[in-house]
């Protein structure tokens, strides 16, 4: 979910991160209903939802506490504060501090509001929607923000092809994990798999189906 003050660009966010079109003024208070936008990124599809702003009467606390992620759009360092105030109820989600309009500052500022940032312990990105600074580092974070990991699968002898849709699945997850999310029951019919990848000492190492994956891992999979 992106929160934030009124006129601190989340819409801008939403636009240029997903595939959304919301509306964007100059006047505030333009987002009056949650805005739905899905972030397709290295092969995963992430909804975010672009919230009111805070001081709306439309903002929904319940969207808010039930966000994995919240993306926090400031313009000022003294924002953060009172933002993480309204959303304390929500002590399990990441949190990643998105500083705005960075555009608007030189180099030498950029790397002090970077150092008070960094000082604080926020995980956070400076971007700017109108020079697209910052975006694909911010698209990085959101996805690790997540603990899941991405197992890419190919049919025996053949090359796998990096444009093929993961198998998105959480972290710890084994290779029977894997045949499930595939197609439930296939894990029964499967005599072993070959691994290339993080999880494997050496290419197309043949593992049994409690073996845990990890991300990025390139599977194979052997049936009777």
């Amino acid at each position: 979910a992106i929160i934030g003050l009124t006129n601190s660009g989340k819409s801008s966010i939403l636009k240029a991160i997903t595939n959304a079109n919301p509306k964007i003024a100059s006047y505030g208070f333009t987002t009056t209903e949650p805005e739905i936008g899905t972030l397709d990124y290295e092969g995963c599809n992430i909804q975010i939802i672009d919230l009111p702003p805070i001081a709306s009467p439309n903002f929904d606390k319940g969207i808010v506490n039930n966000a994995e992620t919240l993306l926090i759009v400031v313009e000022k360092i003294d924002e953060i504060k009172s933002i993480l105030e309204q959303v304390k109820q929500n002590k399990n989600s990441k949190k990643i501090i998105i500083f705005n309009k960075i555009d608007l500052y030189n180099e030498n500022t950029k790397r002090k509001i970077k150092e008070t940032l960094k000082s604080k312990r926020y995980t956070h990105e400076l971007v700017s929607t109108k020079s697209n600074e910052g975006l694909e580092e911010l698209k990085e974070k959101i996805l690790k923000s997540f603990p899941i990991i991405r197992i890419y699968t190919k049919h025996p002898g053949k090359k796998q092809k990096h444009q093929d849709k993961p198998v998105v699945l959480q972290k710890d997850s084994t290779l029977a994990d894997v045949a499930e999310k595939i197609l439930h029951g296939y894990s029964k019919k499967v005599k072993y798999a070959k691994v290339t990848g993080p999880s494997a000492k050496f290419k197309n190492q043949k593992i049994g189906l409690k073996h845990i994956v990890k991300d990025k891992d390139v599977v194979e999979f052997y049936t009777d």
